[in-house]
């Protein structure tokens, strides 16, 4: 595997680019829902965020970072959103989410691809992270900060947490040690130029970024049983990411890394995830299988916890039963970070 991914490393290289600390602006506009847009500065532009309360007093945050594929709309997906919306889930449950979107990707600064990477949004991350342990922008102080990834934002969290050490929790969804990298070639050939989806017709974006064909995220990214519904709002809010994104995102999949992590983590996949499930989908049949898998990568400072959510493809969020998910998430907070 260390080879292969080694392989698509060199494809996709990148130079790292260094992101300076920021200060955090805030909308000073609260919608009734609690949420207010945020915005945090970068050398290359601003990531944007939505900060959102929940009822009830917290002392704890989400922060929420969308994948490769995919922008904010994934936490908090707008068909059905009493089911697919992760974020509410969270608010209902009495955590404060702050949904982010990468640089290149949604509302945040496109700036050219090939200087994206996931040490850079990481090096974001950190900063993220510590504006919201001081308090930004008329914003709360928050005493708990637990990092939320997705794919490759999952590879982000992991460099968060080794690099700095600051976070409370790291959630990871969509990723083990183990890749099917057969599945993850074919997944990488459905990529193209957005220049040419109809998607991205007309928003100026160089020809460095890529987003997946049409027609194609389905079998990419959902389990069988996927609303049809849910599949095609997914198309129309996909997203771009660039390739110098990948290399250092998958080291965070190799061997080593991951036993710096000195906060408890929790990895969730699903059962029929392509990407993440080699060989055969045989690391996910359930928690205790994958949880076999993937302790040997982790400190027993991490206190790993797994969940397989049956039938899920690489897109938990948005699979019919995601609120079993929602539920074991909430349940791994309030006993293990709470």
């Amino acid at each position: 595997m260390r080879s292969s991914v080694r392989s698509i490393a060199a494809f996709a290289a990148a130079a790292l680019l260094c992101l300076a600390p920021g200060v955090a602006d805030a909308d000073d506009t609260v919608a009734p829902d609690g949420c207010q847009a945020v915005s945090f500065p970068v050398p290359q532009g601003n990531l944007a965020g939505t900060l959102c309360l929940p009822q009830q007093p917290t002392d704890v945050v989400m922060v929420l970072m969308s994948g490769s594929n995919y922008n904010a709309t994934y936490w908090d997906f707008a068909y059905q959103p009493e089911t697919y919306s992760f974020r509410r889930a969270m608010n209902r449950a009495g955590f404060a989410t702050l949904t982010m979107d990468r640089l290149g990707n949604g509302d945040s600064s496109h700036p050219p691809a090939m200087t994206l990477t996931a040490t850079a949004t990481a090096d974001a991350l950190h900063e993220i992270v510590q504006s919201l342990r001081r308090g930004f922008a008329g914003a709360q102080a928050f005493g708990k900060v637990v990092t939320v990834g997705h794919s490759l934002t999952s590879g982000t969290s992991v460099i968060e947490a080794t690099a700095h050490n600051d976070v409370d929790g790291v959630l990871l969804t969509g990723y083990s040690h183990t890749l099917n990298m057969t599945e993850v070639l074919d997944v990488i050939a459905t990529y193209y130029q957005a220049i040419h989806d109809p998607v991205f017709a007309g928003r100026g974006l160089d020809s460095g970024y890529l987003t997946t064909r049409p027609g194609t995220r389905a079998k990419d990214f959902f389990g069988p049983d996927a609303d049809p519904k849910v599949v095609e709002l997914d198309e129309k809010t996909k997203e771009v990411f660039s390739l110098s994104e990948y290399p250092d995102g998958l080291t965070s999949t190799l061997p080593g890394m991951s036993s710096l992590i000195k906060a408890p983590v929790m990895i969730a996949n699903g059962s029929v995830d392509r990407l993440s499930c080699g060989p055969a989908y045989s690391i996910c049949r359930d928690a205790t299988t994958l949880l076999a898998a993937e302790t040997p990568f982790f400190a027993p400072a991490a206190k790993l916890r797994t969940f397989v959510l049956p039938g899920s493809g690489h897109s938990v969020n948005l699979a019919p039963n995601t609120a079993a998910y929602q539920r074991a998430v909430v349940d791994w907070m309030n006993t293990t970070i709470k």
